[in-house]
């Protein structure tokens, strides 16, 4: 059926939890994983009269974001080798985290989106919506959402 899931992640605990859930469900089914993490995108900046200038510049900026995503894809790394499941490991920046999370998967030859529900709730949610929401609308390729 599935043999290709790509997990995205944030490196929140929930994020976390649902890298576990994907690694059992993969090992469950015989199925690969990719985890993939969208990196930040160095912020525009606006410059004018009051304006506070951010001594960060955009090669700072990129590196600590592949820090950060080193340590997240890391952590999912460990989950499936614990769980004895193939793997693999992708990050890249992007303004548009949802958007990215479908490029990944079609990027990797995924079959399947293994990611959790979490996100903005009540009004926020309602009104902004979520990533998980985002990729569920836009994904052509099937999605489970982890609860």
């Amino acid at each position: 059926m599935f043999k290709h899931i790509l997990v995205p992640t944030d490196g929140s605990t929930l994020s976390g939890d649902t890298a576990l859930r994907a690694v059992d469900f993969a090992k469950a089914i015989g199925a690969k994983v990719t985890f993939f993490y969208a990196q930040p995108d160095y912020p525009a900046q606006f410059f004018g009269e009051g304006a506070l200038i951010d001594p960060t510049t955009p090669q700072q900026f990129a590196k600590a974001a592949e820090a950060t995503a080193n340590d997240i894809l890391k952590r999912c790394e460990a989950f499936a080798k614990e769980g004895g499941v193939e793997y693999g490991l992708a990050t890249g920046p992007s303004e548009v985290p949802y958007e990215a999370i479908i490029n990944a998967a079609q990027a990797n030859g995924c079959d399947m989106i293994f990611m959790a529900s979490h996100g903005r709730r009540g009004l926020a949610g309602l009104l902004l919506g979520s990533e998980t929401q985002k990729v569920l609308t836009h994904s052509k390729i099937p999605v489970l959402v982890y609860r």
